[in-house]
């Protein structure tokens, strides 16, 4: 991938192959192979020791070999990753997304207000023991605000954050346009980078292949893209999370039995995994294993190219989504683990409001109104992401489109290979991926925007933003931003998620729960994520 100071615009290898933003993603069939566990001499790498330095070694359902950058990324594992080994002004709980200080010493006592100054903490250092200073943060700011470079964190920043100044060695002042209070939650998002390490050439470039320099309670030992990456406990960490773990070993194993055998049975080399299958919760169970699923965003989506005809014309991207045989897909592919989408956002957000347009399983009308836009006989090449649980739920979406006439061939593979042919501008009609914003924060504001906006990655691809539909959106979407009125910006967001509902454009199927498995014989303070990996910075051996 290119860096970002380089790149017109962000570069999937830095998006959804490195996704989360595709939550995950991997292969699709159970024939194909993902990068899965990687060989097995390098997948004990960084074990051994005994009592409590023992090595700590968790399964990540989902690849390694994304952008590490952490002001570009959204893999599922580079962000679990990056949360245990740099630093924000201010962090969140996993689970509560409250905002703590990180870096700094306080959270800003009014939050309504258009300054807020932080002070770093005393004695902060960088894993390379360089302190951290004021030039960090603003270089750090600089990246994300600057109009020049596309960077993924920039989608979450710019429309409220003005710009942010230097007071002295130790403190800044970050310049709001308005007040914005669930702007604190989101520092979280800008990772504090050194700027005498990535401001070097070439050193963005190395972020995305595996590089991490932070001042967190973890420092990066070794990474293998495509096997596992070591983490040690940093000795002059004095921050409020402190390591519990002297040495953890995540170890990326995509594929679903090798990875449930991983953390199973009396040989079982792990102590945590995510992304467990649905079809193996009792099993584990039985096994003596803690399983907890989280419920929130997670879901599988459909991207349209509207560039592509006829998926211009919203009846054809409305009659898809009508075709689909939801209740099937959450039965058989899901294990009842879901829920079908009645809004972008799942049922359990605070913003949540059913949509005006309810993509109810209904066949007739989706052949009504695919003869109401004048077409027949279509043939549609569902790409699609690599992602275990999405494999499950492909040959139900094939099977209700071929039931209203529309002849589909599922065409899955690598999410690195399909991001790139979308990187590259070439043709699609249909994509099929996994998503959730949830990884990112839970309010409405920086959910959809991670979605839509002019110059938004996921726009560009539906070929979509140039849209007088789409142009009032946004317009829609900045009013809203600015709203300080909490229930009217409430109302106001409701009200264009019915506009997004009814394009159809990048809409979720279903929300599905995400599950966890740990021996709670060994771990305690193990809390289940509704989004993809892990978070263990408030975990410890029992």
């Amino acid at each position: 991938m290119r860096d970002a100071t380089h790149a017109p615009a962000l570069h999937r290898r830095s998006f959804l192959k490195y996704s989360g933003a595709l939550g995950a993603a991997a292969a699709i069939s159970s024939t194909l192979s993902a990068c899965s566990s990687g060989p097995e001499s390098t997948n004990e790498t960084g074990g051994g020791g005994e009592g409590a330095d023992r090595t700590l070694t968790a399964v990540i359902g989902y690849g390694n070999d994304q952008s590490w950058d952490p002001l570009m990324t959204a893999s599922a594992f580079a962000m679990a990753g990056n949360h245990h080994i740099y630093e924000g002004l201010l962090d969140t709980d996993p689970i509560s997304r409250e905002p703590y200080a990180a870096l700094a010493t306080a959270v800003p006592a009014d939050l309504r207000a258009t300054t807020w100054k932080f002070t770093l903490r005393e004695g902060a250092k960088w894993h390379d023991g360089q302190p951290v200073t004021a030039d960090d943060v603003v270089f750090t700011y600089e990246r994300v605000l600057d109009p020049k470079t596309t960077t993924l964190a920039k989608n979450f920043f710019a429309s409220w954050l003005k710009e942010v100044k230097k007071v002295d060695e130790k403190s800044v002042e970050l310049i709001l346009k308005f007040p914005f209070p669930d702007g604190a939650q989101r520092l979280t998002l800008a990772k504090i980078m050194p700027k005498h390490v990535f401001s070097k050439a070439g050193a963005l470039d190395e972020a995305t292949t595996g590089k991490a320099v932070g001042s967190g309670p973890y420092r990066q030992a070794a990474h293998h893209p495509k096997s596992n990456t070591t983490f040690e406990a940093f000795a002059d960490y004095n921050g409020p999370r402190k390591a519990a773990f002297k040495k953890m070993n995540w170890l990326t194993i995509v594929d679903a039995a090798p990875r449930v055998a991983k953390i199973s049975g009396s040989s079982a080399g792990a102590q945590i995994s995510d992304n467990i299958p649905y079809a193996n919760i009792s099993q584990l169970e039985k096994g003596g294993l803690k399983v907890e699923g989280g419920a929130g965003m997670n879901h599988i989506f459909l991207l349209f190219n509207t560039a592509h005809k006829p998926f211009d014309d919203v009846r054809v991207r409305q009659a898809l989504h009508y075709a689909i045989d939801k209740e099937k897909m959450i039965q058989a592919a899901l294990r009842g683990h879901g829920n079908a989408a009645s809004s972008y956002l799942n049922e359990g957000n605070p913003t949540y409001r059913k949509a005006k347009t309810v993509y109810d399983y209904d066949p007739d009308k989706a052949k009504a109104l695919l003869k109401e836009a004048g077409v027949s006989g279509l043939t549609v090449t569902l790409m699609a992401v690599n992602v275990s649980w999405i494999v499950d739920c492909l040959p139900t979406i094939k099977a209700s489109w071929d039931a209203i006439g529309v002849k589909t061939t599922l065409e899955p593979q690598e999410t690195a290979a399909l991001f790139t042919k979308l990187d590259q501008k070439k043709d699609f009609q249909v994509v099929a991926a996994a998503s959730n914003p949830n990884q990112f924060g839970l309010d409405a504001d920086l959910i959809m925007h991670y979605n839509y906006g002019p110059g938004n990655t996921w726009m560009r691809y539906a070929r979509w933003e140039n849209n007088s539909a789409a142009k009032d959106l946004f317009k829609r979407m900045d009013q809203a931003t600015q709203e300080p009125d909490a229930e009217k910006k409430k109302s106001m967001t409701q009200e264009y998620i019915d506009i997004v509902a009814e394009n159809a454009v990048i809409y979720p199927v279903v929300h599905n729960e995400l599950i966890t498995a740990w021996d709670s014989k060994d771990l305690s303070g193990i809390r289940p994520q509704p989004y993809p990996g892990i978070n263990v910075l408030q975990a410890k051996w029992v």
